[in-house]
């Protein structure tokens, strides 16, 4: 017994390590938290009934080694991570009658500072607790810390550096690579701060918010926590939001953080609860790993049981193709929830999945649903030979340890999330708050898979809500955003449909082709489209082709019944600039934009293109003495060049 016990020590130290140095010196996770307390609760109640504890136990150590590239620092002295519980009478009782701070455990990355003179001097990261690395400049750029306080002692603090949530998807957003865009906002936040270049960090707006004051020379604080947070304040630190409880309302401030966070936009695990009183707190002393004057309260995930009923395999831009979780519906967290994402093929396989299989779900957080365990564990889950989108074949790559499933067909229709991205762009359907990794999220989920499912994004309101990044006025704003995007144009829809070659300009130019005939421009041949001057053989081939696919057809017809197409009432004789081509370029004082304008001159029959050529009319241009390009081939083409004023006057009858 005591030898099984022995291995079972072993391989818990060794996985637990292995998830540590993957979340703390990588910035990525190989299990979820909920499956670490898991594996060190197990591994906590092995020591103690067996009396073994390994040298490495992660019981004993604290976080892992820093990496190379930072200068490395010891920690005049060691930075312990909390004990930590999840129950809340116990947090109560850990009061033991005295008065606390209870505040945010916020998830991003401790960093120790100190500042001498008023002036911040260093930085240094937690590290493995004993050794940090070396990140002044960096910390310079967070975007609240003071650089410069009225506090001239010594003073050193720490404090959380973090990513915002609605920072971290404006940032991942700007990622197109789907492989490339950060996990979570801790990992984003890791990455920034320990950057060499602090060009970059400076761009990552991150934030920090301390949470100790570890010394400040000379000051008083009257043994009082709250004090010392106060004081912080004064020098125009950002602090952790706080409650001071007692044994009285402890339970009642608890309840009101747990409120607070599906709308809180910091990322935070939990909560932590100091003893007010200072010399209280030290008196306790401290185990090998934790302090006793705090504890780490984590939220008690709310576990349901349910049946597995499918799993949903959903290609994504890069081919990546991942599995989510269909079950039973179940309330959690005050929300009914019905999916969960699985992530890849490495936890797919750890969990033993199969249909039918009884599993338990919760919120990792309180807020994105996870499984917890599979109480079946049948096993029998095959992986996709094909690609559930186009069909072809899949293939298991393996990248460091983990193994995900890809569709190898490089034309599948999957990888194409630039073709939603146009839909949605200004103009087309211009619908805000689709940003490009928005739409891979969504289509990953199982929300999109033709332009009409963008119209029916409310159904799934709850899921949506509870994403990274989203809340319910972020929610709010989107749907807004689609049902004002229902009142459209033709040209905007041709547009945004992606047919190969088939721009703004010529898009417009169909439409007045065919009168906005949707159905005229359907049944359209080659011959008729090339007639079109400025469309040519190679566009009208495209857009013949595109309208001769039934699939599109369907698509096409599934959209315009969502939508309320304007169509324009033309007024020949206003068509004063048909046949005529300019091009704008330089600032303009009359109109907002040179897309204003364009759209003015398109309206009157003329065409705005974006290069000078032997076929342009003029150049509308206010710095006509300039020497930029458009201007020098306007010149050797003998091109007129016109200031806005000219255009308004002799193109518009503007006279003022």
């Amino acid at each position: 017994m005591q030898s099984n016990q022995s291995e079972r020590i072993k391989y818990l130290v060794e996985t637990l390590n292995e998830a540590a140095k993957a979340y703390y010196a990588e910035d990525r996770e190989i299990m979820s938290n909920f499956e670490y307390d898991k594996l060190y609760d197990e591994l906590v109640a092995l020591e103690e009934e067996t009396g073994i504890v390994l040298s490495n136990s992660p019981t004993v150590t604290v976080g892992y080694e820093a990496v190379e590239e930072l200068p490395k620092e010891r920690h005049e002295s060691p930075m312990l991570s909390l004990g930590k519980t999840k129950s809340r009478e116990e947090l109560r009782d850990w009061l033991q009658g005295q008065e606390g701070l209870l505040s945010w455990k916020l998830d991003g990355l401790t960093v120790v500072l100190t500042y001498q003179g008023g002036k911040l001097v260093k930085a240094v990261t937690r590290g493995n607790g004993e050794i940090g690395e070396v990140i002044t400049n960096n910390a310079r750029t967070f975007k609240n810390l003071p650089v410069s306080i009225s506090f001239r002692g010594e003073l050193v603090l720490r404090g959380e550096a973090v990513i915002s949530y609605s920072d971290f998807e404006k940032i991942n957003a700007q990622i197109e690579d789907v492989d490339a865009k950060y996990k979570n906002p801790r990992n984003l936040c890791s990455g920034s701060v320990r950057q060499l270049n602090n060009e970059i960090t400076a761009r990552r707006n991150v934030k920090l918010y301390a949470f100790t004051l570890v010394s400040a020379e000379g000051v008083d604080f009257e043994n009082s926590r709250e004090k010392q947070f106060l004081f912080l304040k004064e020098q125009g630190f950002d602090v952790v939001d706080y409650i001071k409880v007692n044994q009285e309302n402890i339970l009642e401030a608890v309840e009101e953080f747990e409120h607070r966070i599906s709308d809180y936009d910091i990322p935070s695990d939990g909560l932590v609860l100091t003893y007010e009183d200072i010399a209280y707190g030290q008196s306790l002393g401290r185990t090998a790993k934790f302090p006793r004057h705090s504890i780490a309260f984590k939220w008690a995930d709310e576990i349901r049981e349910t049946t597995l009923m499918d799993i949903e395999w959903s290609a994504s831009r890069t081919g990546l193709i991942n599995p989510v979780a269909i079950f039973e519906p179940v309330e959690l967290e005050g929300t009914t929830v019905s999916r969960a994402s699985v992530h890849n093929v490495s936890i797919v396989r750890s969990l033993r999945l199969g249909i039918g299989d009884r599993i338990t779900v919760y919120k990792a957080n309180m807020i994105i649903p996870q499984i917890a365990e599979n109480l079946t564990g049948s096993d029998t889950l095959e992986i996709p030979k094909v690609c559930p989108v186009c069909g072809g074949a899949t293939q298991i790559r393996q990248i460091n340890d983990v193994q995900s499933l890809y569709c190898t067909n490089e034309d599948c229709a999957a990888k194409k999330i630039k073709a939603y991205t146009l839909f949605v762009s200004r103009d087309a359907l211009n619908i805000d708050g689709l940003s490009e990794a928005t739409l891979e999220k969504f289509i990953d989920q199982g929300f999109i898979h033709e332009y009409a499912d963008l119209y029916h994004l409310d159904r799934y309101e709850e899921v949506i809500t509870q994403m990274e990044g989203f809340g319910v006025k972020s929610y709010q704003n989107l749907i807004q955003s689609v049902d004002t995007s229902r009142k459209t144009t033709l040209p905007r829809i041709i547009y945004g449909l992606g047919i190969a070659n088939i721009g703004v300009a010529n898009a417009k130019m169909l439409c007045r082709h065919f009168d906005y005939d949707l159905e005229r421009m359907k049944q359209a041949d080659v011959e008729e489209l090339s007639a079109i001057e400025g469309v040519g053989e190679v566009i009208a081939a495209a857009f013949v082709e595109y309208m001769h696919r039934e699939e599109n057809l369907i698509k096409i017809d599934n959209l315009m019944k969502e939508l309320e197409v304007e169509i324009p009432q033309i007024d020949v004789s206003a068509q004063t600039l048909t046949g005529k081509v300019f091009v704008i370029t330089g600032s303009l004082e009359h109109y907002s934009s040179r897309n204003e304008l364009k759209e003015i001159i398109e309206q009157k029959g003329g065409k705005v293109t974006g290069s000078v050529t032997s076929k342009t009319d003029c150049l509308i241009n206010n710095d006509i003495a300039s020497t930029s390009s458009k201007n020098k081939k306007a010149k050797e083409l003998n091109i007129p060049i016109i200031t806005e004023e000219q255009f308004r006057s002799e193109y518009l009858g503007i006279r003022e």
